[in-house]
Order: C-alpha cells, then structure tokens, then sequence
C-alpha cells in the first residue's frame, strides 16, 4: 500500500523536502514544520485526485499527472532555502534582520496561498462526487486539508509572535497571509475555467502561487511608501518592504501592467463593439479600431501608468524608460556588444530551427533543445561578465514574450497570425491551442534563479540553477536518451536511464568546469552538489509536470543549502 503510493515522483519530492528540513536551522523552526505540514496535506490530495475510480471535473492538461505535491511544496520550498541561507549571512553580519522577517513574511503568504488551493480543490472532489460513500470519503478530505489549515495558521501566529511580540504588527501580517490565501483561490479559479486543458493542477497552482506572491510584495511595497509619505511612520515602511533594485522595481512594474492589459484590453473591445454596432461599421473598420486601441492602450500602460508607480515606490531622477536607456549606455561597448551578440544568435538560431522544423523530421522535443543549448551560449557569458544587465535583459525579454502572446491570441494585426504560425512551428502535446507556454518556462526557468540571487548570494552555482539544469541536464538527457536509451524507468514512461545518467554526468562536470571561472572553491564539497544534481536529474526522469518550470527551482533550492 505504501510502495504503491509514493511513485517515483512523490520519493523524490521527499528525498528534496527531507534535504530541505534537515537543513533547517531551530530559528525557523515553525517553518520547518508547516512545511512538512503543507507536504502532508497536498499528498493526501494528490492521492485522492489520481484515485483510479474518480474523474476529475478539473479540466488539466492531457497526459500530465495531477502534479498536487510537487506544486504546493515547491515555491514555499525554495523561500526556505532562501531563508536558510540568508540566516547563514544574518550570522555572518551580512544582512540585517529586517530582510529575514520580511522574507519569513513572504514565506508564510507562499504556503498560505497553496494550503488555500489545496481546500479549493478538496471541496471541487466533494462538490463532483455522485457516490454517497465517495462523498463522505471527500468530506473527510475537506475536513483534513481545513484541520492541517488550522495548523498552519497556529504555527504562523507562533512565528510572528516570535519575531513582534503581542503588538499590532503580529494581527497586521496574519491578515496579510490570509489574503494571499483568498487571492490565490480567486486567481486559480479564472486561471482553469479561463484556460482550461492548459496545465496540470500542480502547475496551475505554481504559477498562482507565484503571482499571488510576485504582486502581493508590490501591494506590501505600495502599503510602505503610503505609510511613509502620509503616515510619516517607519515602522510599517520597515516592517512590509525591503530595499529593491532599481532594475528589480522596474521589472515587477511593468509585467504588473502588461499582466493587467488583456484585462483592461477585453472590456475595452467589448465598448468597441457596442460602439462598431451603433454605427454600422463593417469589419475591416472593426479590425482597424481594435488595432489602434491595442497599441494606444499598450503605450498608455507602458509609458505612463507603470512608470507612475515605479517613481513612487522608488525614487528616479528621471523617467524609468531614460533611466534604462542611461543604464545601458553606462557601459556602452560591454553591454551593447553583449546585445548584438545575443541578437546575431537568436537570427541565426531561429531561420535555422525554423527551417529544420519545417523541412526535416527530427522530432519536435528535440529540436526544442536547441533552444536549451542557445541559452547556454546567451547567458552563461552575461551571468558571468554582466549580472546586472542579464537581470534587465531577463525583464526585457519577459515584456516582449507577454506582448507578443496576447497580440497572438487576439490576433492582433501585422503581427498576430505571423506570430501563431511561427510559434506553432515548435509546440509539443505541453502546449494547447490557447495558451503557448514552452517558452515562457524556459526563460522564466533561467531568470528566477538569478533574480533571486540578488542581494545576498553564498553560493556561487545558485544563479546558475536554471542554465545548467535545463541548457546542459535537461538537453543532455533527452538527446542520449532519444538516441541510446534502452533501459526505462518505468514500462508506461519515455525517460530512460542511460539519458538520466547523462544529464547528472553533464550537470556535474558543468558545475566544476564553473568554479573555477567563478573564482571560487569554497562550494566544492562533493556530496551536497552530488545530491543537488542528483536530485534534479531523478525529478526529470519521474515528473510528468512541466519540467522547465519545476527542475531550476529545486536545483537552485538545493545548491542554496
């Protein structure tokens, strides 16, 4: 009974989590254990959603596992690695204790919002089950999954105690995590009855948890500076937001607005109709007007909205858009050289791949690692001799992708058919007609360990994370696999374990070939990189989740320890 429900998936996501706590310093203590809390409720979901004799009236991905465990534990798990390694640096008198509480604060809010989803979809199992007895099976997963919220909610009242005594911040943060946990409720909702069929529940769940958790710190930075201007108190200013890069404001600012365009976009055409209705106007004059307000709706956001708020929450002395424009030209031979070689890269790459995807039967998965090899070429040089500026470039690209997927989805003109085409060149069965997300992975899988390795950083490799876990293991596994795997690891499952031993081979050999580059020996201990890549490598053999966005984030959870 026991073999039979913890999978390959499910043993590594342990073997992870167990490094994790083992880890755990008696500071973070309460974390630790609603982490192992939050691990044992989402498997006790899991369990019951893959229950052979039920259907799920949750629309996922087709082929993709349910994904529950890995899901709910992974953005939580990785706050504590951070939070384990900046404790290394508070004793070190590195950072100061106001970045550790604040990032305990962020902790909190990631797990509340994923025990939230995890009742959420507890209650959907209950509200679809037709069978008398199923249902009082599921009622007593409703009651499980709110008991475990209970004492999530004890042991997080306990860890603000700790830090602020009996006062008014205390009651101020556990209404700040509670609201996470709503918001993520609402947000998962319109994320799978929006999109249905585009993501396994454990990804949609990753991307809630992260949005919720990416917007929620710029609700607690605008609350800060509110407090601050008009208030006049430092306390809250202190207590809600730490200091943030320039480049860092910029970029959550605008992917907050270009994330509310299509929002704003869609009730705007839909006045656009009524008004194209009122006037008899044809169809080609409907195009036009829904084009023009496309653009001037994105300008508008772009050039004016965002800005504003960045300026508030940050002081600029000029417009953020002339402050990038300053930035790159601070260095102007470095970092414009860097950009023409990224773009001669990325012209060549794409008429090549294009053509072979169009012309030639390699298959499509591995012609997607082409791409994980070109960013190893694009952002290994940059992370190394330009960070900062490979920081605004991830932003860059990000606003662009955005862009460039909703015009794909309203098909707004020149570009929207031109982009579907294209774009439609290189899905796999992970994509769906609606949604395009390979590549949003692939980037986001390389850039979220580098931003989070802003500020404080021990550990060398962590910013690597994502290059060398999908350009080198991820690219290496599939290729020897596909061409001389025999050996699988399970009789239903494509990955082999010739191709799993290439990919832990590579990544290794990868890491200690940067160390030196790196100009630092202090990481090399054996057995804790071992694990890291071990790990990594048996998680992209079991998961059957979207492993662009699940490896980075435990490999980089694991070089941070």
């Amino acid at each position: 009974m026991a073999a039979a429900m913890l999978n390959g998936e499910r043993a590594v996501v342990v073997l992870f989590l167990s490094r994790i706590v083992a880890s755990a310093e008696s500071s973070i203590l309460y974390e630790s254990l609603a982490l192992t809390l939050l691990a044992v409720c989402a498997l006790g979901v899991e369990i019951r959603v893959e229950a052979p004799c039920r259907v799920s009236p949750l629309k996922t991905r087709p082929g993709a596992s349910c994904g529950v465990l890995l899901g709910a534990i992974i953005l939580p798990a990785v706050l504590m690695s951070k939070l384990i390694q900046q404790s290394r640096g508070y004793l070190l008198d590195e950072i100061k204790i106001e970045e550790i509480e604040y990032l305990k604060l962020q902790y909190w809010a990631a797990a509340a919002c994923c025990f939230s989803v995890l009742i959420f979809v507890a209650s959907i199992l209950e509200n679809s089950s037709s069978s008398k007895n199923f249902l009082k099976r599921n009622c007593w997963d409703v009651k499980f999954c709110v008991t475990c919220f209970a004492s999530f909610t004890v042991l997080c009242s306990l860890s603000l105690i700790a830090m602020h005594g009996w006062g008014i911040l205390a009651p101020l943060k556990l209404f700040y995590v509670v609201c996470h946990g709503f918001a993520a409720v609402k947000v998962i909702q319109h994320m799978i009855y929006t999109f249905p069929s585009c993501a396994s529940i454990g990804e949609a769940l990753l991307v809630t948890s992260g949005l919720v958790h990416y917007f929620g710190d710029m609700i607690a930075r605008t609350v800060a500076e509110v407090s601050r201007r008009l208030i006049s108190s430092g306390l809250i200013s202190t207590q809600l937001g730490v200091n943030r890069s320039e480049i860092s404001t910029i970029i959550q600012g605008i992917l907050f607005g270009l994330l509310l365009l299509p929002v704003v976009f869609k009730f705007l055409v839909q006045i656009w109709g009524h008004l194209s209705s009122s006037y008899n106007l044809d169809s080609r004059k409907y195009e036009t007007g829904r084009t023009l307000l496309f653009y001037v709706h994105l300008s508008f956001i772009v050039i004016g909205i965002m800005p504003m708020w960045i300026q508030f929450v940050r002081e600029f002395s000029r417009h953020p858009l002339l402050w990038i424009v300053g930035f790159v030209f601070s260095e102007p031979f470095k970092r414009l050289s860097l950009s023409i070689y990224w773009v001669g890269l990325i012209c060549a790459a794409v008429l090549r791949f294009y053509s072979i995807s169009k012309h030639s039967k390699v298959e499509r998965i591995l012609l997607r690692k082409y791409y994980h090899l070109l960013a190893v070429c694009m952002f290994v040089p940059a992370l190394i001799y330009q960070p900062m500026f490979l920081d605004l470039a991830f932003g860059a690209a990000l606003a662009v992708f955005l862009v460039l997927e909703i015009i794909r989805i309203w098909r707004i003109w020149p570009l929207g058919e031109l982009v579907h085409q294209f774009m439609t060149a290189f899905t796999d069965h992970r994509d769906s007609d609606i949604l395009i997300v390979s590549h949003f992975s692939l980037l986001l899988g390389c850039a979220i360990p580098i931003w989070m390795s802003s500020g404080y950083n021990d550990r060398p490799l962590a910013p690597f994370a994502g290059i060398l876990s999908l350009g080198i293991g991820d690219t290496m596994a599939s290729m020897v696999g596909h061409k001389y795997g025999v050996l699988r690891w399970s009789k239903t499952g494509k990955k082999t374990i010739e191709g799993t031993a290439a990919g832990i081979t590579s990544m290794l050999v990868a890491c200690l070939s940067l160390l030196p580059l790196l100009a630092s020996t202090k990481y090399l201990n054996w057995l804790p990189l071992l694990s890291a890549v071990t790990v990594s490598g048996l998680l992209e053999a079991y998961t059957a989740q979207l492993d662009n966005a699940f490896i980075p984030l435990v490999f980089y959870s694991l070089l941070c320890l």
